[in-house]
């Protein structure tokens, strides 16, 4: 599978893969965060949206 440059939204909407610079960019906006807090974020509960987004809430 080939990278969509034109791509908007995560190829998963449910999972955080800070492997795709793109996924990183569209994740901080979405999450008004820094990158290094969403980096924090997935190494403390993981890639999954709904865990980042309940540690990002406490």
């Amino acid at each position: 599978m080939s990278d969509n440059l034109k791509r908007k939204g995560p190829e998963d909407p449910k999972k955080i893969n800070l492997n795709q610079s793109w996924e990183i960019t569209y994740w901080t906006g979405a999450l008004s965060i820094s990158e290094a807090k969403l980096r924090e974020a997935v190494a403390a509960v993981g890639v999954m949206v709904v865990d980042v987004r309940a540690w990002l809430n406490n």
